[in-house]
Formats: C-alpha cells, sequence, structure tokens
C-alpha cells in the first residue's frame, strides 16, 4: 500500500528568526521593566516607579499589538479573538487608565497609596508573566520545541499566582479612575470604566488569561 502520509511543512527559516528576535526583544524589554519595577521598590517607594518606567511600559506594551498582526496574518497560531482581547485589556490600561491619570500611579490627587502599590505590583505580574512567556517561545523555536523544563514548568504554573495579583491590580487602577474620569474625559467614560471593572472586565479577563495561557503563541 502507498504510503499517503502528508509530509511535514518545514518552518520557514526566515519566519523562524523573525518570531526567535520579537520574542528574544520583548523578554529584553520586560526584563528591564521587571528591573526597574523592583530597584525603584526597594531603593525609595512606589510612587516613584512611574516616573522611572511609566513612559517605558507603555510603548514596551504597544509593541505587543504585533501579536494581534501575527495572529491576523496567519504567522502564528494563536486564536484572533483571544489575542486581541489580551492585547486590548492592557492598551486599557496603560493608555486609558495611567496614560491619562498618571496620578494614580503617582499616589497623588485622585490616587492613594494603595493605587501606586497596585502599579508597582501590576507592572511586576505583567513584567514576570511575559519574561517567561516570550523566553519560553524563543528558546523553544531555537531548540526546536524543547524549552529548558524551569520555563516549561513556570509558563503553566507561574499564571496561578501571577494572574490575581496582575488582575486586582488593574481592576483597583480602573476603579480608581471612575472618579477623575468624570471631570478630566467625560461623564460617558467614567461610566464606561465602571461598567468594564464592574460587568465586562472579571469575566472577559478570566476566559481570555486562562485560556490564553495555554493556546496563544502556538508559533507555527
Amino acid at each position: 500500500m502507498a504510503d499517503t502520509a502528508k509530509p511535514v511543512k518545514k518552518p520557514s527559516p526566515v519566519k523562524n528568526g523573525y518570531l526567535i528576535l520579537y520574542n528574544a526583544v520583548s523578554a529584553i524589554l520586560w526584563l528591564t521593566v521587571l528591573g526597574r519595577v523592583v530597584g525603584v521598590n526597594l531603593t525609595n517607594s512606589p510612587q516613584q516607579v512611574y516616573p522611572v518606567v511609566g513612559e517605558f511600559c507603555k510603548w514596551t506594551q504597544t509593541l505587543a499589538g504585533m501579536e494581534v498582526l501575527h495572529s491576523l496574518l496567519g504567522i502564528v497560531r494563536a486564536p484572533f479573538f483571544t489575542t486581541f482581547m489580551q492585547v486590548f485589556s492592557r492598551y486599557a490600561i496603560v493608555w486609558g487608565v495611567t496614560g491619562l491619570f498618571p496620578e494614580l500611579a503617582l499616589g497623588r490627587g485622585s490616587g492613594d497609596s494603595y493605587s501606586s502599590l497596585a502599579y508597582s505590583t501590576m507592572l511586576w505580574a505583567w513584567a514576570t508573566t511575559e519574561i517567561i512567556r516570550y523566553s519560553y517561545f524563543a528558546l523553544s523555536l531555537v531548540s526546536g520545541g524543547k524549552p529548558p523544563y524551569a520555563l516549561h514548568w513556570l509558563r503553566y504554573h507561574a499564571f496561578f499566582i501571577l494572574y490575581p495579583v496582575g488582575i486586582s491590580s488593574e481592576a483597583y487602577l480602573i476603579w480608581r479612575a471612575v472618579e477623575p474620569a468624570k471631570a478630566a474625559v467625560s461623564p460617558l467614560y467614567s461610566t464606561v470604566l465602571f461598567g468594564y471593572v464592574a460587568l465586562v472586565y472579571p469575566p472577559c479577563k478570566s476566559d481570555s488569561n486562562s485560556h490564553g495561557l495555554l493556546v496563544t503563541g502556538k508559533w507555527g
């Protein structure tokens, strides 16, 4: 009987090279964020984190918009909707909350000591998650799908600590933004933020992050 098995399609060296570079650069950028957050908290206070890392983190996170494009173009096998929701939820924070109301991260004005601490813990959770994720992808591509066991373990277990820390920090910052948004932007925007954090945010984040941890980033 003739062998009818389909030949395995070899990955494109150009695509692999690009994805290795993208993931390696992203891991380094988030490592920089983590280093600055930890360093500032050890030597100063959470109120000083935003001036040191706020803009850098905003643009580092903005770079992750490339992942939506990767999914859309079929460069990776990550589900488009899950990827979009993950990226959008982060954009909402760095552009629509702390970007518009930096006093929350600074712990001044409409912010408080808890909001500045929440900003630090949020960035700690984000950065740690992304360092693990991007390093895992980069080393998987380099090693032919055999990343170090420690990274594999962290990829599927660190989530249980990082997720509750991250989402609770994000939710608190959004909640604190509801009141200043009325005067600084519009009552409608304030209502949108309230509805987002109270009704949409928890179930959306739970689904996109728990599911996304397991399925996004299946680099093709």
